[in-house]
């Protein structure tokens, strides 16, 4: 028996996704739905599916659940967070302007920057960088299957975990994401996949350009910039506090000595709603 689900469409930087009220509208089989729905010819468009409800723990005010554009469930993404923030203050499900939002990469708190009864801005506290987590990265395998690392690159990338993994290469191609990325994302080093960004850093921030897993290129990353500003400022490219540039906006980082917490801020953006039979 088909039901009618609401949707939102929404964007941080152009980073897009269908967002769904899960305690109004609870969706069987999310991973088919997001397949089906992100189609970008034949359903809503999208770079996947994200499923909000209350959350089941007194740790958190709501929850996420959040599946790329081929079905796999993601950990984590910044860009949804900000997107989620608003979705609630502005729809009346919340009055806090700081909201405990449960991840599978743990609580995460938004800080929304309001004017009357908009959401202008949300800052992310995405937690502390993780330089080395075998699960996700196995650099014995790197160096002993060097082949997908193209002459960019180098031989040469940083690996940093926001919750999900990424792998950031410096150089002044990133155009060249679409091949390099397509070719990394299921490098043996990556046991779970990887999501990689190439950046270049400019005069006042850092250009990036990102291959998200189970999405393919992507407009921006929530996550990938926060690993490339922690990426440049380890390597001694940039400061802890930087602005990235990605292919649907800009996005500031900064990655705070006091806690070695990084904190994400950036915009988010009603695109449209709509009705669909699942």
């Amino acid at each position: 028996m088909s039901q009618t689900i609401h949707f939102t469409k929404m964007h941080g930087a152009g980073n897009d996704y269908i967002y769904v009220d899960a305690s109004r509208y609870p969706i069987a089989d999310p991973s088919a739905a997001a397949r089906a729905w992100s189609d970008r010819h034949k359903g809503i468009g999208s770079d996947g599916l994200v499923l909000i409800s209350r959350s089941s723990v007194p740790e958190a005010d709501f929850a996420m659940r959040i599946f790329n554009a081929d079905g796999s469930e993601a950990m984590m993404c910044g860009n949804a967070c900000r997107c989620i923030g608003k979705y609630l203050y502005e729809k009346g499900l919340t009055r806090k302007t700081q909201i405990r939002l449960l991840t599978l990469s743990g609580v995460k708190v938004l800080e929304l920057r309001t004017c009357g009864r908009r959401v202008e801005t949300v800052t992310v506290d995405m937690g502390e960088p993780v330089f080395e987590n075998r699960s996700q990265f196995n650099p014995v395998a790197m160096s002993d299957n060097p082949q997908a690392l193209s002459s960019i690159t180098g031989g040469n990338g940083t690996f940093v975990s926001m919750g999900n993994p990424h792998y950031v290469v410096f150089t002044d191609d990133v155009d060249a994401v679409e091949r390099l990325g397509r070719e990394m994302e299921c490098h043996p080093a990556f046991p779970e996949r990887c999501n990689i960004e190439l950046a270049d850093v400019c005069g006042d921030g850092i250009r990036v350009r990102v291959w998200e897993r189970g999405s393919g290129v992507t407009m921006a990353c929530g996550t990938g910039a926060c690993a490339t500003a922690v990426a440049a400022c380890s390597t001694g490219r940039a400061s802890r506090k930087c602005r990235i540039f990605m292919d649907g906006g800009t996005l500031d980082v900064e990655w705070r000595e006091s806690d070695n917490h990084v904190y994400l801020t950036g915009p988010a953006a009603f695109v449209f709603e709509g009705s669909v039979n699942s």
